[in-house]
């Protein structure tokens, strides 16, 4: 008679559906002030900038004088200031949501997923129903079922 016939069978069935809606950002950054001059047969008593008024407030310009130094003669002069950015009280977050953004030299927003009809489901026979949101939104499902024999 033949031996019986022996396996160590294991059988592990998961599945899940992961929906994300993307979520609103905003980045500022303080921009600094700025001043430059330059220029050719120009006599200058150099402008520049004036410390802030306050440890909130940004610099301000002090204008210089200038002159050309021989009359009649080609010159030329270029003065370019920048104003930066003073800092806000504070921006507060209230449930997740800023009310109002700084409003720095440079600020980048992106707008957040609207979550819409966005929903997915796995039923006991593995059948998967996936449904789109609006933008930003995402839906994965995966079913997996795996054998090991030993």
């Amino acid at each position: 008679m033949a031996a019986p016939a022996h396996a160590d069978l294991t059988h592990k069935i998961s599945t899940s559906v992961q929906l994300t809606v993307d979520a609103s950002a905003s980045q500022a950054t303080r921009l600094g002030s700025t001043y430059s001059v330059s220029g050719s047969n120009v006599s200058a008593t150099l402008g520049g900038l004036t410390a802030p008024s306050g440890a909130t407030a940004a610099a301000t310009m002090n204008a210089g004088t200038y002159s050309q130094t021989t009359d009649g003669s080609a010159f030329s002069f270029s003065e370019t200031f920048n104003g930066g950015d003073a800092i806000p009280t504070g921006t507060t977050v209230s449930s997740g949501v800023v009310g109002s953004l700084p409003a720095f030299g440079s600020v980048t927003t992106t707008a957040g997923g609207v979550a819409g009809s966005l929903g997915g489901s796995i039923n006991s026979a593995g059948t998967m129903s996936l449904t789109a949101g609006g933008a930003g939104t995402s839906a994965t499902g995966q079913f997996v079922s795996e054998i090991t024999i030993r």
